[in-house]
């Protein structure tokens, strides 16, 4: 085992998860590498989903990755912990200690030696150290994140059904700052989860008492997509009584309170933060390698970083050149699978010691999904490579099917058939809503 080349993924996402799946499965079952993973959590939930698990459309438990149990599945290693340091010239990283709720250490600082190491740590909200963000907002950036999310809405809607009952004032004011895929999403999630709990006993509570207000400093929501799909999603989100905001930096997040730069004031008992995203900070200084502003990683279009060709980055954390422009890959989940699988390739030829494969980009499409209301999005043409509006259930379709992808990366296609049917058996059974 000592012998074998050690090949080390950081960050269990979408992308990292993959990668070491593939890599299990081809390389590890033959013996011909060491394969290791190391995340800080025990278990992954696809991130493009957080903002169900928020709301509580989606119940994290019913789809979850162990990674331990994944693991032995796809003959590659675990070690729990967050990433902390590294040394180039040992060729190892530091893993910090990890710690139970109570704050009592459980495994100490530990060091891994590797061949390969490739980080896949993904991204964090990036606030753009916006006065008062990071104390009263919240933020979608984790499972972790996600549940205490929920937790903290089923108590506003109880809290507010309960004023409303007394014959109080009972209005609930939500802001999400930030109207990426994200914040539209999240807030279509919430007029939903506004409408399902007075099913649920919360009768007092109506939806029209619930106010969504969706906070854009850009000019229209969805800066980054085709215009078409911006209005399009400005005329749904009007549909579900979601307030949109264009235009409208913000300035300061007080207690129940967001303040825009041009000083108008709005209440906001609930306040998420969804605009922009930045690597984790100890990118910055991680032994000599470039980095940029948002701390990515600077990696050639391979993949390898700029100042160690065994050291590979990918997904959110790592800024990517591509030909002919003069912009790095952008942070889509659609990114890091394609990256994903163009690694794998150049890991299997380092072994043979063969070239490392160029990462090109190939921009399938977005799609917006308005929780059980509609989807939209474009798809792009491979041939002509203008693109294509959808909406309705055939956009709902290829949505779903983005996430069922992921899962057969994961899981082949027999287990992810198995998985799909057990889903259609519990949304048969089981409320609309996570209750608790």
């Amino acid at each position: 085992m000592d012998n074998l080349h050690h090949i080390v993924v950081v960050g269990g996402g979408a992308g990292g998860l993959e990668l070491v799946t593939s890599l299990g499965r081809k390389l590890g079952k033959k013996g011909k590498a060491r394969i290791t993973l190391v995340d800080a959590g025990l278990t992954h939930v696809w991130k493009p989903l957080l903002h169900e698990v928020a709301s509580g459309s989606l119940d994290a438990n019913s789809n979850e990755v162990n990674y331990r149990a994944h693991a032995r599945r796809h003959h590659y290693e675990f070690q729990l912990g967050r990433m902390n340091g590294l040394n180039r010239e040992a060729k190892e990283l530091v893993i910090a200690p990890f710690f139970d709720e109570e704050g009592i250490e459980v495994v100490p600082e530990r060091r891994l030696k590797y061949d390969t190491l490739v980080i896949a740590v993904g991204s964090t909200a990036n606030d753009f150290g916006t006065p008062g963000a990071q104390e009263n907002c919240l933020f979608l950036d984790s499972l972790k994140q996600a549940r205490r999310f929920h937790n903290l809405m089923l108590n506003a809607f109880l809290r507010k059904n309960h004023e409303a009952m007394q014959g109080g004032a009972h209005a609930l004011n939500i802001s999400i700052i930030g109207a990426g895929a994200t914040g539209v999403e999240l807030a279509a999630e919430l007029r939903m989860a506004s409408r399902e709990l007075p099913v649920y006993g919360m009768n007092h509570l109506k939806a029209s008492d619930v106010s969504i207000t969706v906070i854009e400093a850009a000019d229209r929501i969805l800066p980054a997509l085709p215009g078409r799909l911006s209005a399009a999603a400005t005329k749904e989100l009007g549909r579900q009584h979601v307030k949109v905001l264009n235009g409208q930096p913000v300035s300061e997040i007080r207690p129940g309170l967001v303040v825009l730069k041009d000083g108008t004031e709005l209440p906001s008992e609930m306040t998420i933060w969804a605009a922009g995203i930045k690597a984790p900070a100890f990118l910055a200084n991680l032994d000599g390698l470039e980095s940029n502003r948002s701390n990515q990683l600077i990696v050639h279009q391979t993949l390898q970083t700029t100042q160690d060709t065994d050291i590979f980055a990918f997904g959110d954390c790592a800024a990517c050149p591509q030909p002919n422009s003069d912009r790095p890959v952008a942070p889509r989940a659609q990114a890091a699978h394609q990256q994903a699988d163009t690694l794998f390739k150049t890991l299997c030829n380092r072994l043979e010691g063969k070239d490392a494969v160029p990462f090109v980009y190939n921009d399938y499409g977005s799609l917006i999904n308005f929780s059980h209301y509609t989807t939209v999005g474009n798809l792009m043409g491979n041939l002509s490579g203008r693109s294509m509006y959808i909406e309705g259930k055939v956009a709902r379709l290829f949505y779903v099917s983005l996430y069922r992808m992921h899962q057969v990366a994961l899981h082949g296609f027999l287990r992810t058939g198995v998985i799909w049917f057990m889903d259609k058996i519990s949304r048969a059974m089981q409320p609309r809503m996570k209750l608790h």
